[in-house]
């Protein structure tokens, strides 16, 4: 081997390790990552969206003159699956707060109906029912928090040098968002059950503000 050939072979090898040292590979390694948690959380997200429509027509059967709080259900249930994210949409904010701000509405819609309808805790379909949506809560919380570690080593990846030369030169990287629960969907909701069989709530009609144009809206896992 020639002098010149073996230069040209120890160049490349420096230029490989000095890529990979700057984040060429890890920084797009890292995103997928947080993508593909990101799309466990769509799918927990629509899991406890499907079960809905069950544990309302449980209520209905039971309490057929009381509509109220089961309108608000089905309404924050619409709202929640047609406000989504895709995983180009996780570092825009507004995004991922209106997705948050519809889920927390409908967490606390289901707060609501528990809470108002004591009773039907002796039926089993209820409370199997109860279960099931308790179980679904769970793994939205569980897929949550690991979309958020995993999006937060992302995020410290493409800050922290090396890493950040790959991130602003080769790949103009930007900050995932987190997906936080929002405070009103932890605290225990306030449950005025004076007007329950009046007039029905009514809630503006929301539209998917998040999708892209000419996009079918992702499954909302949550």
């Amino acid at each position: 081997m020639s002098v010149i050939t073996s230069l040209r072979v120890a160049f490349v090898a420096v230029a490989a390790l000095t890529l990979a040292a700057c984040g060429i590979n890890s920084v797009p390694t890292k995103e997928e990552a947080a993508k593909a948690q990101w799309g466990n959380v769509q799918t927990a997200l629509q899991r406890r969206a499907d079960l809905i429509p069950n544990l309302v027509a449980t209520v209905r059967g039971a309490a057929a003159s009381e509509q109220q709080i089961l309108t608000e259900v089905t309404e924050a249930r619409a709202d929640a699956t047609r406000i989504t994210v895709s995983p180009d949409q996780l570092n825009d904010p507004e995004a991922m707060g209106r997705l948050a701000e519809a889920q927390s509405r409908l967490t606390v819609t289901l707060q609501r109906l528990q809470e108002a309808y004591p009773e039907l805790q002796s039926q089993p379909r209820f409370a199997d029912l109860m279960v099931a949506l308790e179980e679904a809560n769970n793994l939205i919380n569980t897929e949550r928090v690991r979309y958020n570690d995993a999006a937060r080593d992302y995020n410290t990846e493409i800050r922290t040098f090396p890493s950040t030369i790959a991130a602003n030169v080769v790949y103009g990287s930007e900050p995932l968002q987190y997906f936080e629960a929002d405070e009103a969907s932890q605290a225990n909701p306030e449950v005025n059950l004076d007007n329950i069989g009046g007039s029905q709530a009514t809630a503006p009609a929301a539209s998917n503000d998040n999708a892209e144009d000419g996009e079918e809206p992702a499954a909302a896992a949550n």
